[in-house]
């Protein structure tokens, strides 16, 4: 990489963009997932703070398509799809009181990101009755 390619990937003061990956999904779909399986999917795929949050909101099954979204664009960031002993659970979504998505990695995950240089992962959701979209921005210094 030549050093115009390298500045121009740069974000701020010694960051740098290491990945960028988004999803979109049918909200249908995830609910659809949650009628056939119930627990056993949602055990599968979500932390039980995932769980919690998304079925206290009234249109639970935006949240939870929000939440996979979110997870396929951080593994899409990470560079490795769904292999090398990565798992649903190993990427959490948090959201903070004022709204804001964040992520926390675990087991593989955190594992892959660390060999990556990857020293935090932003992310944005968004949805609505017919489909939830996410946004993830892999970031290294």
């Amino acid at each position: 990489m030549d050093e115009s390619s390298e500045s121009s990937k740069r974000n701020g003061a010694g960051t740098l963009i290491i990945g960028v990956g988004t999803d979109i999904i049918e909200v249908l779909r995830i609910g659809q997932m949650i009628e056939r399986h119930g627990e056993v999917f949602l055990n599968r795929v979500f932390t039980e703070d995932e769980v919690q949050y998304c079925q206290r909101r009234k249109e639970y099954t935006q949240h939870f398509a929000g939440r996979w979204a979110a997870k396929e664009a951080v593994m899409k960031t990470l560079g490795t799809g769904w292999s090398r002993g990565v798992g649903w659970r190993d990427i959490e979504v948090c959201t903070s009181r004022s709204g804001q998505p964040s992520v926390i990695l675990r087991g593989g995950a955190r594992e892959i990101a660390e060999q990556a240089g990857i020293c935090e992962v932003l992310i944005t959701i968004s949805h609505c009755r017919s489909y939830a979209t996410a946004t993830a921005i892999a970031v290294g210094r």
